[in-house]
């Protein structure tokens, strides 16, 4: 009996497998289930041309019948840009990955972490290869960011870099435009790009030389280490408006008075 190739796909979909984790995170992020007339549908992803080699993988790891075109077009950015689209038809793969989470038509507020088990790690590696950035800020500082409109994603990520890195976020809505620009800067950064673009990982290769990169990163002498953000707990919180007052809310909780001032404003206009 032949050996069994260890590179092999499992069953399409295995979300425990971590190229599938992966596709999935990716096709939350920026692929789109279109549904037609009958049993007509399709599932689309569009990238820039240079990273289509992560369409190629996703068509290999895909036992359906799919398609990869290119083309160039002027945009709001470039007077000639091309891009590449994987097309996959099948419905009952289409059907997998709606089944999953992936969602028929406009998805990015809705979108959440998957159903049932998956690969956490490649998962997210997904999501930020799709919608996120990974690289040095101007002011030269590592950094791992996530924009995007769904609130699920947006906590999930939270979530799951404070279990990696120790560091606390909590979500809000850009002013703006509506979405959330999640940041993960210094040593956080480091942390969770180690973890999540460890070696031999499927994803896109300017990313993955990106998370390379800012390991080299060294905190100078001189920059303050920001202690733990402390959060607010219920019985703080009922403290704080049993006084109703910064100054002395701050001499109980230990806590600045501006914070104390803040705090106050987002409970009294229910925005905490």
């Amino acid at each position: 009996m032949a050996d069994q190739d260890p590179n092999a796909p499992t069953r399409f979909m295995d979300l425990q497998d971590p190229r599938y984790a992966y596709m999935f995170g990716f096709l939350q992020a920026d692929g789109h289930l279109a549904q037609g007339h009958g049993r007509k549908g399709k599932l689309t992803a569009e990238v820039n041309a240079r990273d289509i080699e992560i369409l190629r993988e996703f068509q290999r790891l895909t036992p359906y019948y799919s398609s990869i075109t290119e083309r160039t077009r002027s945009t709001n950015f470039s007077e000639s840009h091309t891009s590449a689209t994987w097309t996959l038809c099948s419905l009952e793969a289409r059907s997998t990955l709606n089944e999953l989470g992936l969602p028929y038509g406009r998805k990015s507020m809705t979108v959440g972490p998957p159903r049932g088990e998956f690969s956490h790690c490649d998962y997210v590696r997904g999501i930020i290869d799709a919608d996120g950035s990974v690289g040095y800020t101007g002011a030269g500082l590592p950094f791992v960011s996530l924009t995007t409109a769904s609130t699920e994603l947006g906590a999930y990520l939270c979530h799951f870099a404070r279990r990696i890195t120790g560091a606390e976020r909590t979500i809000g809505r850009n002013a703006r435009d509506g979405v959330y620009n999640i940041l993960y800067t210094k040593e956080a950064a480091q942390q969770l790009a180690a973890h999540l673009y460890y070696e031999d990982c499927l994803g896109l290769e300017r990313k993955k030389t990106k998370a390379s990169l800012i390991q080299s990163w060294i905190r100078p002498a001189d920059m303050r280490v920001a202690p733990p953000r402390r959060r607010w707990t219920p019985e703080d919180d009922e403290t704080l408006l049993r006084l109703n007052d910064a100054v002395s809310a701050s001499a109980e909780l230990d806590r600045t008075a501006q914070s104390c001032t803040m705090r106050l404003w987002r409970l009294r206009t229910g925005k905490p």
